[in-house]
Formats: structure tokens, C-alpha cells, sequence
């Protein structure tokens, strides 16, 4: 069994940086691709960003490639999201995922994750 929580969500000005934390745990954690991913109010929720269980790969979307990055810490059991140059667009509920699936690729689709966290809000203010 994985479990997930995130945490370091907030209110933060246009332009301004937020790190989230997912704390993961479970025997097998380590064996599965994690993302982040994000809802708006009366949106879907989308990836925002994967990355690999080894570390060594990621995916982005293109509305956050160049100011999000994506990042595991074995040792840690902890995945990050540095987020930078925040736009109001980014305000939305972030959820941290791990993969359906031991050893399998960063997949872009929610469908393909099967343990979630409770998500944070991150409000970006103009």
C-alpha cells in the first residue's frame, strides 16, 4: 500500500516561488513513477509534471515547462515541485500520484494513478 501527503501549499504574489512536498510511504514506494498534478475550480485535473522511479526521466506540461520543476529524493521517500514566476493561471488545488503500475513509465493521464494524496491549494495572486 502507498500513501501520499502533500504539503507546503499556499498564498504567494504573481512572480513569486512555492516548493510542495509529497511525502510518500509504503515498502514499495519507490518502484513507481510519481507526478503532480492540478485542478482548478471547475476544471479537470491535469499533470503538471512526472518523473521516472528512478529519477533519471520527467515529463512537464507545456504551461509549466521552464518555471516547475519535478524531483524525488529516495532517501527521503519525498517528492517536490519547485514551482517559479507563479501566474494567477496556476491557482488550483495540487495533488500528488504514484502510478498504477512497479517499474512503469511517468504517464500523463490521471487514470493511469492509482494512489493519491488530499491535495493543497496554491492561490497566486495578481
Amino acid at each position: 500500500q502507498v500513501q501520499l501527503a502533500e504539503s507546503g501549499g499556499g498564498l504567494v504574489q504573481a512572480g513569486g516561488s512555492l516548493r510542495l512536498f509529497c511525502a510518500t510511504s509504503g515498502r514499495t514506494v519507490n518502484r513507481y513513477a510519481l507526478g503532480w498534478f492540478r485542478q482548478p475550480p471547475g476544471k479537470e485535473r491535469d499533470l503538471i509534471a512526472a518523473i521516472t522511479w528512478t529519477g533519471s526521466g520527467r515529463v512537464y506540461a507545456d504551461s509549466v515547462k521552464g518555471r516547475f520543476i519535478i524531483s524525488r529524493e529516495t532517501t527521503k521517500n519525498t517528492l517536490y515541485l519547485q514551482m517559479n514566476n507563479l501566474k494567477p493561471e496556476d491557482t488550483a488545488v495540487y495533488y500528488c500520484a504514484a502510478a498504477s503500475t512497479e517499474w512503469g513509465p511517468p504517464d500523463r493521464l490521471a487514470h493511469e494513478y492509482r494512489y493519491w494524496g488530499q491535495g493543497t491549494q496554491v492561490t497566486v495572486s495578481s
